[in-house]
C-alpha cells in the first residue's frame, strides 16, 4: 500500500466519520477532526476541500447548500449509504494497519 493511499484513506475514513451522525460543512468538519482528537489532528482547508470534493464524486457523500450557525451559506455534506460502508472498510483497515504497526514501534 502506497503511502500516499494510506494517508488519503484515513482522511477520506476521517471525514465520513465526522459527517457519520450529520450533515457538516468544510470547517465544522475541521473543527469536528480537531476537537475529537484533542487538537492532535489539524487538517488544512488544501487538504480538506480536495477530500470532500473527491469523496462527493465517488459517491460517498452528498452535499446541498444551507446556511452555518453563522447565518452563512455553506456547503453541508451528509454520508451516503456507499459511504458508510466504505468507512467501516478502511476503519477496518486502518484498525489491522495500527495493529501491525504498533508492536514494531514499542521500545
Amino acid at each position: 500500500m502506497a503511502r500516499t493511499d494510506l494517508l488519503h484513506g484515513t482522511l477520506d475514513a476521517l471525514i465520513l466519520r465526522a459527517v457519520r451522525t450529520r450533515p457538516l460543512h468544510g470547517y465544522a468538519i475541521s473543527q469536528w477532526l480537531n476537537d475529537h482528537s484533542c487538537s492532535a489532528f489539524e487538517v488544512l482547508e488544501g487538504s480538506l476541500y480536495p477530500a470532500l470534493y473527491r469523496l462527493e464524486r465517488e459517491g460517498f457523500l452528498t452535499a446541498a447548500w444551507g446556511t452555518s450557525d453563522l447565518g452563512r451559506r455553506a456547503k453541508f455534506y451528509q454520508i451516503t449509504p456507499t459511504g458508510r460502508g466504505h468507512l467501516e472498510t478502511e476503519a477496518e483497515r486502518f484498525q489491522a494497519f495500527a495493529a501491525a504497526v504498533t508492536p514494531l514501534l514499542q521500545t
